[in-house]
């Protein structure tokens, strides 16, 4: 890592060897701009945050307790916040702290079309340009907090306080980054294997050293936690894995991350009966989960499709979508077999899809998975489609009932009930949810958990009670009492807008760029100065 001297000791001898041309350039000030500019491109931060992750699935693999976690992040002002956020509450440690990316999240807030639901109807290019974005803003915000302190710096050396200065030189070269690993969605790859590396390859440029891709259909499309999905066979999946691979290689992220995805636990239907060239292959095992009839060749209609099984013609189940339906409650099934077959052909960790988040549940295809890959790790999501506090109080009633418990206090189909809030049943299962990432960890093999799409609430939460309050009674007191002097009293760093925007930065530059004359924003009359 350089430091803050050697930075300046080259900009020196660069500026050195250009004569008196040079001579108003100022080599400290070379070395600050430097310094708040590690990042030159987005390969640089892909490689950087690549070999993070690589660490971090190491220490999981020595310790479960060490699970990371992200949270989905719709623009890159709210990335750098959330970032910004935790180096504050955590003691500048950024530690197994990532950010995702969810195309739920595009598709809703970022395509032209407007509001579009999760079907991969949004504009591919959409992607990347939000890596990019969030990288930016990420950069941004190391660079005003390092300008910050350049002129704490500058502060100390003018009052001659010697101890100060060497103790804000010590916090510029250990400045820890607001760059963090980005888990970023690609879909089912937005077509085919070709699409999925073009695509892959823009967001690795763009800085995603990471990209999830999942086992639909793509042009079939749907949310996870929808209807109506439609899965691809696995050398289909499996060529779009390869195709995120080469993208990595080909950019040299030799590190390149790829979490794979399957909705089978959901999807009850296939396009596309496999090609298998002998029994038992993997065509033949995703074949074997169709819903078939065993037919006589006298019985045969006109375009049936028949499979040759062990001597018997079946025909599998189609409905008039063309689709292909499996048979009820293979899906656990379906999902191991996916999961062993992509850890086998290339992904580094795989994502369950779930109905619902339960421990037992998701510990027990992990165990079966890890039958055959040993170091299995999952990346799950913590999806607020699920009713976390009704899920939770029901798993706790149904414990309760099978240990004997009496709960006839409760009635299991009404447990969302306010009237629930406070009894012991609510407070048992909001235990459970405090602990559910911890648990999970250790008992279910999750070394990363995510939030998908909690910005998304969180910014319709606030902008309905700053609605309710400003446009009602409470008037202007409604943003002051409910917004600013909570951002005051809390810290939040954007309470000083003009300075989160980058207006102390900008006149960094006009005095690098035009010495005393230059014409600043910060001086006694900016108003940004009654926030201290």
């Amino acid at each position: 890592m350089s430091t803050y001297a050697n930075e300046i000791q080259t900009a020196a001898k660069l500026c050195e060897t250009n004569g008196n041309a040079w001579d108003a350039i100022s080599p400290e000030s070379v070395a600050r701009m430097r310094l708040q500019n590690q990042f030159k491109t987005g390969l640089d931060i892909a490689r950087y945050t690549a070999n993070i992750m690589r660490k971090d699935m190491e220490a999981y693999d020595q310790d479960s307790s060490k699970y990371t976690q992200s949270l989905g992040c719709w623009h890159g002002f709210i990335g750098q916040q959330k970032m910004i956020s935790i180096k504050k509450h955590f003691e500048g440690n950024t530690d197994r702290r990532y950010l995702y990316l969810s195309g739920w999240m595009v598709a809703a807030l970022r395509s032209e079309f407007g509001p579009l639901p999760d079907q991969s109807m949004h504009e591919k290019t959409s992607v990347a340009a939000l890596i990019e974005e969030l990288y930016t803003f990420l950069r941004q915000a190391d660079a005003r907090e390092l300008g910050g302190l350049f002129r704490e710096l500058d502060a100390a050396r003018e009052a001659g306080d010697e101890v100060k200065a060497k103790a804000l030189q010590n916090q510029i070269d250990n400045h820890v980054t607001h760059v963090v690993p980005i888990i970023a969605d690609i879909d089912a790859g937005f077509g085919n294997a070709e699409a999925t590396y073009l695509l892959a390859k823009k967001m690795i440029e763009a800085g995603a050293c990471c990209i999830q891709i999942e086992n639909q259909v793509s042009d079939e499309k749907q949310c996870g936690h929808q209807d109506g999905k439609v899965t691809v066979p696995h050398e289909d999946f499996l060529a779009k894995i390869r195709a995120v691979r080469y993208a990595f290689l080909e950019l040299g992220v030799d590190n390149g991350v790829i979490v794979a995805r399957t909705d089978s636990l959901g999807a009850g239907l296939t396009k596309q009966i496999a090609v298998t060239k002998e029994p038992g292959d993997l065509g033949d095992q995703y074949n074997s989960f169709l819903d078939c009839e065993e037919v006589d060749p006298a019985d045969l209609s006109n375009g049936d499709v028949i499979i040759n099984r062990d001597g018997k013609l079946l025909r599998p189940k189609r409905l008039a979508s063309n689709l292909f339906q499996f048979r009820k409650g293979t899906g656990e099934a379906r999902c191991i077999l996916d999961s062993v077959t992509s850890l086998q052909n290339g992904a580094d960790l795989i994502w369950i899809e779930t109905e619902k988040p339960h421990v037992r549940q998701i510990g027990a295809m992990m165990d079966e998975i890890r039958k055959q890959v040993p170091n299995a790790k999952l990346v799950y999501n913590n999806s607020p489609s699920f009713n976390w506090t009704l899920n939770f109080r029901q798993q706790v009633f149904d414990a309760w009932k099978e240990e004997g418990k009496d709960v006839s206090a409760y009635d299991r189909a009404n447990l969302m009930s306010a009237e629930y809030d406070e009894s012991e049943l609510s407070q048992a299962a909001d235990e459970k949810i405090r602990t559910f990432q911890a648990d999970a960890a250790r008992e279910a093999g999750i070394f990363h958990h995510l939030i998908t799409l909690p910005t998304y609430h969180t910014a319709a939460l606030s902008t309905d009670n700053l609605a309710k309050e400003y446009f009602g009674e409470q008037g202007m007191l409604g943003y002051v009492a409910g917004v600013q002097r909570k951002e005051i009293r809390q810290g939040i760093a954007c309470v000083k807008h003009q300075n989160m925007a980058g207006s102390d930065m900008g006149d960094d530059h006009k005095e690098y760029f035009a010495g005393d004359a230059a014409l600043k924003a910060a001086g006694k009359d900016n108003t940004m100065n009654q926030f201290g």
